[in-house]
């Protein structure tokens, strides 16, 4: 690349001239907008000596870097449209405040505000220099912000605060800043809770510090906001469940989230992602076992059908009070069995006119689950007195490798009718388990699992 005496390339040239053409063509040509001359200025930096917001645009547009600085004392061209008190916007209405907000330039920050740039100005998306400082991060700018009066509670048009931007951030100190400013009416407006945005994208901190100020464990979505996922979630818990966060969870959990306020329930999602300690966590804190799907078609409560593959968190799911009994209840062992949707299957405000009529001995004997009949019924066993085995499953049963002790352990349990009954507020399973074991050991027989 040819450069004059001066390190001045044809790029830097066509720039000090104005001559938007040329700047266009070189552009074109791959010419680099960030090489320096001698003096370290680049061409962006003469860009914004010369005034031309044509030009400027199009430096910005092919990658110049308003940041990069002179190697001898870190001037850069937002410093220096700064000192010369450019007040043009970018494309998307950023002030120069704003675009130093964005890169977090203090300095740059405070030359604009002295030279009296709008500290409430916002782009066409309606982001302010503060919301752009929160979203960088840097308390330093956001600490100028606010003591040139820059207002906290001025939303975006999608209605987030800069509270919401800092705390989906995981910005702390700035979150800290904001916090006893930003009015809860306003948030609240809004349609969305920091703790939203801080579940969002897991930083547990921002969600300690946002309870520890009182907001709302169980406040939910804004409906306009909630259809922006197509699972129409609503609560903080449910980010965190889907996420796998388990630290954030149980924060959230501690301080008394419910885990029914969606519309797909949180364990639901934690069975459907196969993940052990979030299932065994939300079960601890009242998460209901026998839970269904909003709109189910299935006779049994749904969890256990996204845990057919793996025995552990079956295991987890019935000791956490699955009602095994369910999944043998079925109409070729009572053609009058009741087949409409159970009443608590349904949230609070919705209603479920869906027919619930597959029965577990039907989602079992597919032709894509039906080589897991044999491990599955045999888990259940565990948690039941004595069940009939319905004429479909036991063909299906009958072929697997299983069905020996199925047969073996329907007969113990069958001698074990007339044994008192379990109370059904009792977790089901270890004891039913542990005698099922010893009689097995006593007649000889050998348990597989």
């Amino acid at each position: 690349m040819e450069r004059t005496l001066k390190g001045e390339t044809a790029l830097f040239l066509a720039v000090q001239a104005g001559n938007m053409t040329h700047v266009q063509a070189l552009l074109d040509l791959d010419f680099d907008p960030n090489v320096h001359a001698n003096n370290d200025e680049t061409p962006l930096y003469a860009a914004v000596k010369q005034g031309s917001r044509s030009i400027l645009r199009l430096l910005l547009t092919k990658g110049a870097e308003v940041d990069k600085p002179c190697r001898h004392h870190q001037w850069t061209a937002l410093h220096e449209a700064a000192k010369l008190g450019r007040t043009e916007r970018t494309s998307y209405g950023f002030t120069p405040l704003a675009v130093a907000a964005q890169y977090g330039k203090a300095d740059v920050m405070e030359l604009l505000l002295r030279k009296g740039a709008d500290v409430q100005a916002q782009a066409t998306d309606g982001a302010s220099a503060l919301y752009e400082a929160a979203n960088y991060g840097d308390p330093a700018c956001t600490s100028l912000l606010l003591q040139y009066g820059a207002d906290v509670n001025l939303p975006k048009h999608t209605g987030h605060l800069p509270i919401h931007r800092s705390a989906f951030r995981g910005h702390l100190l700035v979150l800290e800043m904001l916090l006893p400013l930003t009015k809860r009416k306003v948030v609240y407006r809004s349609g969305i809770s920091p703790l939203h945005s801080a579940a969002a994208d897991g930083h547990s901190q921002c969600v300690k510090l946002l309870l520890s100020h009182g907001y709302s464990v169980n406040y939910p979505l804004a409906e306009h906001v909630a259809q922006n996922y197509d699972d129409q979630r609503r609560s903080a818990l449910y980010f965190a469940v889907s996420n796998g966060d388990l630290n954030t969870a149980h924060l959230l959990l501690e301080a008394g989230a419910k885990t029914n306020l969606d519309p797909v329930n949180v364990l639901l999602v934690a069975v459907r992602h196969g993940n052990h300690a979030m299932v065994q966590l939300l079960l601890e804190h009242g998460a209901d076992a026998n839970c269904y799907v909003l709109v189910n078609t299935t006779r049994f409560p749904s969890a256990i059908q996204y845990a057919l593959r793996d025995q552990v968190l079956m295991r987890i799911l019935l000791n956490g009070g699955y009602q095994a009994e369910a999944c043998f209840t079925c109409s070729h062992n009572d053609p009058q069995a009741d087949l409409t949707a159970k009443e608590d299957c349904c949230l609070p405000g919705w209603s479920s006119s869906v027919i619930c009529d597959t029965e577990f001995c039907e989602l079992l004997t597919l032709s894509w689950t039906k080589y897991l009949a044999g491990t599955v019924v045999q888990v259940l066993l565990d948690y039941v007195d004595y069940v009939p085995i319905c004429t479909k499953l036991q063909t299906v049963l009958e072929q697997q490798k299983e069905w020996p002790d199925i047969q073996k352990i329907l007969g113990i349990n069958n001698m074990c009718i007339h044994s008192q009954a379990r109370s059904k507020s009792t977790p089901p399973g270890p004891l039913i388990f542990f005698s099922t074991a010893l009689l097995l050991v006593e007649l000889g027989l050998k348990r597989t699992d």
